[in-house]
């Protein structure tokens, strides 16, 4: 793995494919600011966008600025002129017949950066130097645009030494995912793949492990001796009148379910890995996904909410999930038979990132009857935060019992007061630049997520509609049965 130190030495030509989306513009884009006012960009960088329309670099400079002011980090004085001036646009569109201006921008590029390290003395500029230049392609485009993608950056002689970065969903359906990975490896080594899933870079999750694997208090309960329901629930306010046509292309079973919820399920259920390395940290995360049984249609609840067919850009005979709850299960010894609940949707009653472990009650002692559950629950947005619901006594006379709620953040550790967490794109794009794999997806363990939602993707079951500003279908509230979904108590 190339170290920090050798990453930020290495010239670097970040390509932008897709550079004017709505993804590029809400998460990369101010992603890619914040890593150069924190000084986590390599010494020499370009970022060059690239898309269909002919656009001069003035312009495309002036789009940044504008997303940069509504998305990220507003743009101003010598840090918003220093980065502007590494923003090159390529149009023309891009693939295996026709390059459009992308090739010859590249060669502009490349040269301008091995000048920069000539005159710094660190290199020579000629043509020989060029292959100093490292090429990170970022693939922010609908995920139909991944294989003829990836033909032309292997057809343009785009591939020596570089590293490609595909966001989710990495296929569309099992059949789908295969012909897509076949082609990426044909075109590229498996090294050079990072298949992006933002819930892994989120600060939160990453947290999972330094709670689970270096606090006995919780390493001891991590099993279903001790835990007897997970809930893994990612309910949204949000609507989808901004991206339309993509979401009533995937649903929210694609969206969501087989990338960012499934992911989450591995942080929690994986074993112990054998080191903190990033095979170490890949292998005990595919592992386990493998466990995962396929879920099954009776114990899965597709919803759309009201209106959806009314929204501008959705085909009126849509039948496209925009809710999913399941109830999933881990073959393996130490989750067998604990029912993991996940739930995820748009326009529900709020928005919520919260895992929750819901313990089970003494079997024996003087307070039997009058134990209570016991909740560990985890936030995700953020930097977290620990919540913790125990039975105590009520004050006063006699032996009446509660629930009490502690609550503990995750940034509240000595000797960070104040520190924010790197945003989860802003974590991860950095892991691409130093090479580390740690928080990304092989595809072993996204051909075992594909098989994991195959049978229900065969036998979809009936879509039911919800009122906007609800909680679902009422019938999912019965997969969760006795205790209910946690979230939409409070």
């Amino acid at each position: 793995m190339t170290t920090d130190a050798e990453a930020h030495d290495e010239p670097t030509i970040f390509v932008l494919y897709g550079a004017t989306g709505d993804l590029a513009k809400r998460m990369v884009i101010p992603a890619f600011y914040t890593l150069a006012l924190q000084g986590l960009m390599p010494e020499q960088w370009l970022l060059v966008g690239n898309g269909r329309g002919d656009v001069a670099h003035e312009d495309f400079r002036q789009h940044v600025h504008d997303v940069l002011t509504e998305f990220g980090t507003k743009p101003e004085g010598a840090d918003w002129e220093q980065f502007s001036k590494r923003l090159l646009f390529a149009g023309g569109g891009f693939d295996s017949d026709d390059p459009g201006s992308l090739l010859d921008v590249l060669e502009q590029a490349k040269a301008t950066l091995m000048d920069d390290r000539s005159a710094d003395g660190d290199g020579e500029s000629d043509r020989d130097g060029e292959s100093n230049v490292r090429l990170i392609h970022y693939f922010a485009v609908p995920p139909t645009a991944f294989i003829d993608l990836t033909k032309a950056i292997g057809k343009h002689q785009l591939t020596d030494g570089s590293r490609v970065i595909y966001e989710k969903p990495f296929g569309e359906s099992a059949a789908g995912f295969r012909e897509l990975d076949k082609v990426v490896h044909t075109v590229l080594d498996e090294s050079q793949v990072f298949r992006i899933d933002h819930f892994v870079g989120k600060e939160a999750v990453q947290q999972l492990h330094a709670l689970r694997f270096a606090n006995g208090m919780f390493s001891g309960i991590w099993n279903r001796e001790h835990v007897r329901a997970v809930q893994i629930d990612v309910p949204e306010d949000l609507d989808i009148a901004d991206r339309a046509a993509f979401y009533d292309a995937t649903g929210a079973l694609r969206d969501m379910i087989v990338t960012h919820l499934f992911q989450v399920a591995a942080e929690i259920a994986m074993e112990p890995p054998v080191d903190l390395s990033a095979e170490g940290l890949q292998d005990a995360r595919e592992t386990v996904i493998a466990a995962f049984r396929p879920l099954d249609p009776a114990e899965t609840v597709f919803g759309q909410f009201e209106g959806y067919l009314d929204v501008e850009g959705i085909d009126a005979d849509s039948t496209t999930d925009t809710f999913v709850a399941a109830r999933m299960w881990v073959d393996t010894d130490r989750w067998r038979d604990v029912p993991f609940l996940l739930r995820t949707g748009k326009q529900l009653a709020k928005s919520a990132e919260r895992v929750s472990m819901l313990l089970r009650v003494p079997q024996d002692g003087p307070y039997v009857e009058e134990s209570n559950d016991n909740v560990l629950s985890f936030t995700l947005s953020g930097s977290g935060a620990i919540i913790l619901t125990v039975g105590l006594k009520k004050p006063g006379v006699g032996l009446e019992f509660g629930d009490a709620t502690v609550k503990l953040k995750l940034d509240d550790v000595e000797g960070v007061e104040g520190a924010e967490p790197l945003a989860p794109y802003v974590r991860l794009i950095h892991d691409v630049i130093v090479g580390d794999r740690s928080l990304f997806t092989r595809s072993d363990g996204l051909a075992s997520a594909w098989a994991a939602v195959a049978k229900v993707m065969e036998h979809p079951p009936t879509i039911e509609t919800y009122p906007i500003g609800s909680w679902g279908p009422p019938s999912a509230d019965v997969l969760a049965e006795p205790d209910g979904w946690l979230v939409s108590r409070k």
